[in-house]
């Protein structure tokens, strides 16, 4: 006796192996074109990162002074030990208009090219710093927060719910607004800025015009249009 589902359950597994080594190559060219198209990507996306980023640094404090100012100094000595430069150092009040002042200034600078500030981001009535640069930024960089407040978890739990840091661009210069103490500082400059401060920077101020003349030089769509145009009328005479 022949047995029929014996030979249909072999013919199924037949096919269903055919099908399956032929889903698996499948899978394997699209994650090898995949592989080189992020290859590619990421090339592009950091051709105009900047090297070398000068920072404004502002310190936002009633109490301190400019001989008694940890945060400001650590935010300092991160930037220069990462092979930056500081071209501009304040020490404001915790006033509005001071704050929003300060920075206003410090990303019209031409030789200012990041803003990072310390303190006034909790939520006491004079914490004003967030209020009163967020009024100056063209576009939010929420990440910059998000992320800033999960690694902050790690270190103070819960009390992170309290903080809050904020980032922008504002007149092609990024702004990072950062809390007052020193250990905060610390995280949010060497383990979100710095990491990412040449790519925002080149993004933030990349002239897209300028960008695609670059990818092509000396060859423009309308030079190449007038050139076939001549090239045609040249063959018909």
């Amino acid at each position: 006796m022949v047995d029929f589902q014996s030979r249909d359950t072999r013919r199924m597994d037949d096919d269903e192996r055919a099908e399956a080594k032929d889903e698996s190559a499948d899978d394997e060219g699209e994650e090898h074109d995949h592989g080189d198209h992020e290859g590619h990507s990421d090339h592009g996306h950091h051709a105009h990162d900047a090297e070398s980023v000068m920072f404004g640094v502002v310190t936002v404090s009633s109490s301190r002074e400019a001989d008694d100012d940890p945060s400001g100094d650590a935010i300092v000595a991160l930037i220069e030990d990462a092979s930056h430069e500081v071209a501009a150092r304040d020490l404001v009040d915790d006033d509005f208009d001071d704050v929003q002042g300060t920075v206003d200034r410090l990303v019209r600078d031409d030789g200012v090219d990041a803003v990072v500030t310390t303190g006034g981001t909790g939520v006491t009535p004079d914490d004003v710093t967030v209020e009163a640069v967020d009024a100056l930024y063209d576009k939010s960089l929420p990440g910059f927060g998000e992320l800033f407040r999960r690694l902050s978890y790690d270190e103070i739990g819960t009390r992170v719910v309290g903080t809050r840091a904020t980032a922008g661009v504002a007149n092609g210069v990024p702004v990072f607004c950062l809390p007052g103490s020193e250990s905060a500082v610390r995280l949010g400059v060497s383990d979100v800025i710095l990491p990412e401060i040449g790519h925002l920077v080149g993004l933030a101020r990349r002239d897209e015009d300028g960008a695609e003349a670059d990818d092509e030089p000396g060859v423009s769509p309308e030079k190449g249009d007038g050139d076939e145009g001549s090239e045609a009328q040249e063959g018909t005479e």
